[in-house]
């Protein structure tokens, strides 16, 4: 059974400037995950002293990162979502185009729940706080 998509995706010749804003990688990771109709739940990013920037979105549908080298013009992503509703390379798109990349390499991988992993329940909840929607939480037991 599909489980979601995992883009790995490589940013060349990119926007040193921005790949050194922390505020603008903020922001780009927030619109990132709207463009791939994901939920937001939280984001967060770390300057290092000299140069370059870690940022991480965490998704109800899993997650976004990014670490900069903007000496070099380069940014590493990956993009991960669960379920059929998202668009991780959506994503991918807008961030190379956000970045001003002149080039990049994105690796799109189907991630498969194996047919030996059974789920043993579902739980869900409604939550309200960010726009109407419900999570779903899988609890799986391997049997071998």
């Amino acid at each position: 059974m599909l489980s979601g998509k995992h883009c790995v995706q490589e940013l060349y010749n990119a926007n040193p400037e921005k790949l050194n804003d922390a505020d603008f990688v903020k922001q780009a990771l927030t619109q990132a995950s709207l463009v791939a109709s994901a939920t937001l739940l939280d984001v967060t990013v770390h300057s290092f002293p000299v140069q370059g920037v870690t940022g991480f979105a965490l998704l109800a549908e899993s997650h976004i990162s990014i670490h900069s080298w903007p000496e070099s013009g380069y940014a590493a992503v990956d993009v991960f979502t669960c379920g059929e509703t998202t668009d991780p390379e959506q994503a991918c798109a807008f961030l190379a185009e956000a970045f001003e990349a002149r080039s990049q390499h994105i690796i799109t991988l189907d991630r498969y729940i194996p047919d030996f992993i059974k789920p043993v329940a579902t739980t869900c909840l409604d939550r309200m706080d960010t726009k109407p929607h419900t999570i779903c939480e899988r609890r799986t037991a391997i049997t071998v």
